[in-house]
């Protein structure tokens, strides 16, 4: 057995919450937070962790971490939606990927008890969510960064892209 098949193993989440977003479906999402600007969402934490939000309140911005729930399979090489010719897949933010964990950076809006109310909702309701952590402008920020493909296209795309059906789960 090859050393990283010994050090690879199965691993599981518990949820600590599930996000709810107008999303009912996963054609016509908002493909990333910023094309889904003034659309909002909320999750509720299990109650029992609701101490771990103490401080959030004063964070503008979070980071959503969850399991992409609907999408089904994998490809390594995707035709993402805001370019015409396939990449592979560990080169985009598609989410018909071998570990379905999606990501969103949101705008806090407020916190109620155990339940976080936020804008930029891209993701379909009943999604289980993993974690949150709390977006630092100081170390996640970079102005600097080269974003690959993507930096030929134009900066706008973002805001209007939205899903189809490519990554519908077959049934």
């Amino acid at each position: 057995m090859s050393r990283i098949n010994r050090e690879l193993q199965s691993i599981s989440f518990e949820p600590i919450g599930v996000i709810y977003t107008p999303h009912v479906d996963l054609v016509n999402m908002p493909v990333q937070p910023v094309g889904a600007k003034g659309v909002e969402g909320h999750f509720e934490l299990k109650p029992e962790l609701a101490q771990g939000l103490t401080d959030l309140d004063g964070f503008s911005h979070i980071t959503l971490i969850y399991f992409l729930h609907e999408v089904g399979g994998y490809d390594l090489m995707v035709k993402p939606f805001m370019d015409d010719r396939k990449h592979g897949i560990f080169a985009t933010r598609s989410p018909k990927r071998p570990c379905a964990i999606g990501l969103s950076t949101v705008r806090l809006l407020r916190i109620e008890e155990n339940k976080l109310f936020f804008e930029g909702a891209d993701m379909l309701t009943g999604t289980p969510l993993l974690d949150i952590k709390p977006f630092f402008r100081q170390t996640d920020n970079r102005p600097e960064a080269i974003s690959g493909w993507l930096d030929e296209k134009d900066e706008t795309l973002a805001h209007s892209q939205r899903s189809d059906d490519r990554f519908v789960q077959s049934r």
